[in-house]
């Protein structure tokens, strides 16, 4: 079709805004909606309810939205692409197909599987097909709960062909939602690979909803209406560029800054591995196209490797945390007492467990004017194969010693909760040629996608940028670097990201001289004994640090206090450094973030 193809985004995670489905479908044009509704720690959540019951393991607020708006779909023509099909595509599939029943509507529902790989699993890992990926937890088949496969989006692009109204995916890269239906729409070639990289980086950008529009987002005091921020959608071309913009009348801003500040959400390099194509984020571009309009261009795509990421999910155990109350003079002598205490009153030692992990946040302040600000918290974590170690034996240890240790002692959220089953996060990957997606109709009409050929090796673009640079004798004022920096940050199974950005040519001039790997190790001690990788993406004034192993074993086994990372780009912002006094002249709204220690 000549047009742009429009497709919107209604849900970022399972448990995003109910209504938004009816806010994108009711608020404007669009061609397709779309949704994510899986994360690493989501198919963990639904692998356990499948346990529980076969029938479920998908994501059930996905079938309520479509009691909403799906009448309305099939009579504007709106094709709706979810992968909130989860562990059990067949079986969302037919949720919705009892809802557009009871709507009195007919359309054509198909589901995609090939995605699961758990059946298979052993085999895969005996013949050597499916090999762990460097830096990941060891695989232990016997705790294995779910294996599946990032698929890409052509499965979609096929269902779609054959005449799908709904679309209901399993585990896909979340970009494989858009790109899928960009290449149906557009009658794309599995070799179109500009093409295909900029419905990619289009799918990035509204992939994860309200971040594009002012969520998250560093500058928030600058964005009107952050209450409600409206979702976004991408209008995509012919060629792969987009424009990304929000419906007219909702909160939230789409601008230079927010569209940047998704772009670095949970990414590695500047070259972007996908199951269809390798995006270049260096070569991406992005300018104004009206109020709420961002136009993103000039993305470059490759040949993708041949092996599709495998996640992998396995019980880790069981876990109890223990949160106390430490408050007033002497906080460090307190921690200490109650460390001793404990393990007086719990009868397994310290040894007994697979894993002991004891924080003191101080989070109190000296000379405290109020209660709350005098409180630092005292937390033990203790994980172990056996429930009984870390359950009631724990809880009645902590209940037990509050009137004998620490004065002021008092337990945080109640009384201890009981011990909880743990995941732990494996990534693995398995040639692309041995996956084997189907889509199926629920009327009968099913067919197996053909296997991608393996692609011959191709060199990479390459892509020439001058490093940037900036005199170091400058005048500078001591102050936040979130001042004059924005930051985006979050998890990648045990591993974190956090991008940093430039609004200025002159900005960015002086970040990429400033920012580098052993600076930010100073700025945040807690990763310096990590290895740490940094990426330059100049075009967009963009840096991006992966730091490895920060999160352990992935975000359920994680025992740090933001166990995704999601805050680790605002506490570097928030570390006082030299900035140049001229960065900080005329920043106009921008400077109401600013204070002087």
């Amino acid at each position: 079709m000549a047009r742009p193809v429009i497709i919107a985004n209604c849900s970022a995670f399972y448990g995003d805004r109910i209504s938004a489905a009816a806010e994108m479908v009711e608020g404007g044009s669009i061609d397709v909606l779309t949704g994510d509704w899986l994360a690493e720690l989501t198919m963990l959540i639904l692998a356990r309810a499948a346990r529980r019951n076969p029938s479920l393991g998908y994501a059930q607020t996905f079938v309520r939205q479509m009691e909403q708006i799906l009448g309305t779909c099939v009579e504007r023509g709106i094709r709706v692409v979810a992968n909130a099909g989860g562990l059990n595509p067949r079986g969302c599939a037919e949720a919705v197909a009892k809802v557009a029943g009871a709507l009195g509507i007919h359309p054509q529902i198909a589901y995609v599987t090939g995605d699961d790989l758990l059946p298979g699993f052993g085999s895969l890992r005996a013949s050597g097909h499916c090999q762990t990926m460097p830096g990941s937890p060891d695989i232990d088949l016997g705790r294995v709960v779910s294996a599946n496969a990032y698929l890409g989006g052509w499965a979609v692009t096929e269902a779609l062909a054959a005449g799908a109204d709904v679309v209901i995916t399993g585990r896909t890269t979340d970009a494989a939602l858009v790109s899928g239906p960009a290449a149906w729409w557009h009658g794309w070639a599995r070799d179109d690979w500009d093409a295909l990289a900029g419905a990619v980086v289009a799918g990035h950008v509204i992939e994860c909803g309200t971040q594009a529009t002012g969520g998250n987002y560093s500058f928030f005091r600058e964005v009107k209406d952050m209450t409600r921020p409206g979702f976004p959608w991408a209008e995509i071309a012919s060629d792969g560029s987009s424009i990304i913009g929000k419906h007219q009348g909702t909160g939230g801003e789409v601008s230079v800054g927010t569209v940047t500040s998704q772009l670095l959400y949970e990414i590695g390099g500047p070259r972007y591995l996908g199951p269809d194509v390798i995006a270049r984020f260096d070569t991406i571009r992005l300018s104004e196209a009206g109020t709420d309009r961002i136009r993103v261009s000039g993305a470059r795509g490759e040949p993708p490797t041949g092996s599709l990421k495998v996640s992998v999910n396995m019980l880790g155990g069981f876990r109890n945390d223990i949160r106390v109350a430490v408050c007033g003079p002497d906080i460090a002598g307190k921690a200490q007492l109650l460390e001793a205490a404990f393990w007086e009153y719990c009868p397994y030692g310290p040894a007994e467990y697979a894993e002991v992990a004891i924080h003191l946040d101080r989070t109190d302040k000296e000379d405290a004017g109020t209660n709350e600000e005098a409180v630092a918290v005292w937390q033990i974590i203790l994980k172990d194969a056996d429930e009984t170690k870390v359950g009631r034996a724990v809880s009645d240890a902590a209940v037990e010693m509050s009137l004998s240790t620490s004065p002021g002692f008092f337990l945080l959220s109640g009384p201890p909760r009981q011990a909880r089953e743990y995941g732990v996060h494996a990534s693995a990957l398995v040639p692309a040629n041995l996956v084997k997606e189907r889509v199926s109709f629920l009327d009968g009409h099913e067919f197996d996608l053909t296997p991608p050929a393996m692609p011959s090796a191709a060199e990479p673009l390459a892509i020439e940028q001058e490093s940037a640079s900036m005199a170091e004798c400058l005048p500078a004022t001591r102050t936040y670097l979130g001042s004059v920096v924005g930051a985006r940050s979050g998890d990648k199974g045990g591993d974190a990201n956090v991008g940093v950005f430039a609004r200025s040519e002159l900005a960015w001039h002086w970040l990429d001289s400033f920012l580098t790997t052993e600076m930010l190790r100073d700025l945040l001690p807690e990763v310096a004994a990590l290895s740490i990788e940094r990426y330059r993406l100049p075009l967009i004034r963009s840096l991006n640090f992966v730091i490895h192993g920060l999160l352990g074993d992935g975000v359920a086994a994680s025992t740090r206090q933001d166990a995704q990372a999601k805050s680790l780009g605002e506490w570097l912002r928030s570390r006082v450094v030299d900035v140049p006094t001229v960065l900080l002249d005329g920043l106009g709204s921008a400077s109401r973030e600013r204070k002087t220690p």
